[in-house]
């Protein structure tokens, strides 16, 4: 299904709390297939392949969530007939529904899938889709801060915050990417489905994009530490807060309680929303992630400085819940503290 001019219609979905960057950054991308390789390399610009337009309930313009003014090119009516639908990312706040808040825009997001529209989101525009009845039993991305956005509201949905990107749906025309610049990874994709392989990646050298190959969990918190309603839990989590390398921390927490080891592991586990010791490996995995961002210490010393004697069972669990070593996390994210150091 092509536009009249033969060029691939790609509606960008807007609402009042659409991020700019996002909006007019896949506007770019989507602009550039044909167009701008050729223009680099000779001079004289090309047949531009896509054609991107912004769509939202209504064509007044209104101030994005930046503040950025966005005057949408067409509404839900009039708008020419989408190859594509993209749902840039906007804010909402995690965890909370907005039953009842998009129906304008859920309605349009089913009718442009029944219709044969490719539906695409980028981080929390996954939401949309869910409002849309589109994401029942099916497999998700979103940005990992937002994953109960998605299962408290949703039925059914499961959400793979270790995917760049989720392909759903029937013939796979649901596409979500899931972190904050993740939708420079939906728009090569789609570039690169819709238009060619060799397209994308002139794309890609000409915006200088490097595709992010390892999902989401070398950059994802692995735990929040949200205070709890119940006293004895909350006291625990204290102590552990400075306490969390001792040996058996566990074992001191039930002493701390007062309670049953069997009754301890039960109440924490249900208001905390994780085993005691899954939430100790949490917490002293993420002062370790700090440690490999910000100091030159030894893997050893790290493994050795959060509470584990065995560095090997610490690399091993490193790696399963960051999908890095420690070495290779550093690498990555302490380079932005030496570079920064030089300034």
């Amino acid at each position: 299904m092509l536009g009249r001019d033969n060029r691939i219609n790609i509606a960008i979905l807007a609402v009042p709390e659409v991020t700019a960057s996002a909006l007019f950054g896949m506007f770019d991308l989507f602009s550039s297939p044909g167009r701008d390789w050729p223009f680099i390399i000779t001079g004289i610009a090309g047949e531009q392949r896509m054609h991107p337009y912004v769509v939202a309930r209504s064509t007044d313009g209104f101030a994005a969530a930046n503040g950025i003014w966005v005057k949408p090119d067409f509404d839900f009516c009039d708008c020419p007939s989408p190859d594509i639908v993209c749902i840039p990312d906007f804010f909402v706040n995690p965890g909370e529904s907005v039953a009842g808040m998009y129906e304008p825009e859920a309605s349009w997001l089913k009718r442009s899938h029944e219709d044969g529209a490719m539906l695409a989101s980028a981080c929390s525009g996954a939401v949309l889709l869910g409002e849309a009845g589109l994401l029942v039993n099916c497999e998700a991305t979103i940005h990992w801060g937002y994953v109960a956005t998605l299962t408290n509201n949703y039925p059914g949905v499961k959400v793979r915050v270790d995917r760049s990107l989720v392909l759903s749906g029937e013939a796979q025309r649901i596409v979500m990417a899931g972190g904050g610049s993740s939708w420079q990874d939906l728009a090569l994709y789609l570039i690169a489905r819709f238009v060619g392989l060799k397209e994308a990646m002139e794309v890609a050298k000409v915006y200088m994009l490097q595709w992010h190959d390892m999902g989401q969990q070398p950059f994802a918190s692995l735990m929040s530490l949200q205070q709890t309603t119940d006293g004895v839990i909350n006291r625990c989590q204290e102590w552990l807060a400075t306490n969390y390398k001792v040996q058996s921390p566990v074992a001191a927490m039930v002493a701390l309680s007062g309670l049953p080891q069997r009754s301890f592991i039960r109440r924490f586990t249900k208001v905390a929303g994780m085993t005691p010791l899954n939430y100790v490996q949490a917490l002293r995995l993420e002062e370790a992630k700090q440690i490999l961002e910000t100091t030159d210490l030894p893997i050893e010393a790290i493994a050795d400085e959060v509470g584990y004697e065995d560095t090997s069972f610490f690399g091993r669990l490193f790696r399963r819940e960051t999908g890095l070593t420690p070495a290779h996390y550093r690498l990555r994210f302490g380079s932005l503290r030496r570079a920064l150091k030089k300034i």
